[in-house]
């Protein structure tokens, strides 16, 4: 298993009441651009507070980014600002590894950790990722989709032919 690209391994039993900031430096963020499949990163962090509940933590604050990914119709780049708040649970690791756990609703947003320490840097690096819009479209998107007859869904979809068949 490679090692995460923006780590920041924090130690349960050092928590503050300050809030905790991670940024991602120009290496992370290049690692990270490769992962995802975009055309830049030029800013990654998060701040959060740490809470623990038992053997829990829960962290709480916002994620801020500045990337520059492709316009799903043209392929030209396209910056887009993201400003998204965290909201997450690290839990201890329940079951050993390889062995198959049975999540409830209730759990999928819990991040499971080993020993003391959880990763808040992949963590960050994991809500970026479902931050990122995989259909942004950029302003010369509809042009393009003018010029290449996509305009229209009901002229070209699968509906358009049977609708034609119904008018033989």
């Amino acid at each position: 298993m490679n090692a995460p690209e923006f780590s920041r391994l924090v130690d349960r039993r050092q928590l503050t009441a300050q809030p905790v900031t991670v940024v991602a430096d120009e290496t992370e963020r290049a690692a990270l651009t490769r992962r995802f499949g975009l055309v830049a990163i030029g800013r990654l962090e998060a701040t959060v507070t740490l809470e623990t509940d038992a053997d829990a933590v829960l962290a709480e604050g916002t994620l801020t980014a500045d990337i520059v990914q492709s316009c799903a119709v043209t392929g030209d780049a396209l910056p887009v600002a993201i400003s998204e708040p965290l909201a997450l649970r690290f839990v201890p690791e329940i079951a050993p590894e390889g062995e198959e756990v049975e999540l409830t609703g209730e759990e999928l947003d819990e991040i499971p950790y080993a020993g003391t320490s959880f990763d808040l840097g992949e963590a960050v690096a994991q809500s970026l990722a479902l931050a990122i819009d995989p259909y942004a479209t950029g302003p010369d998107a509809d042009a393009v989709r003018m010029e290449e007859g996509l305009a229209d869904e009901s002229s070209n979809g699968p509906f358009a032919a049977l609708s034609a068949l119904k008018k033989e």
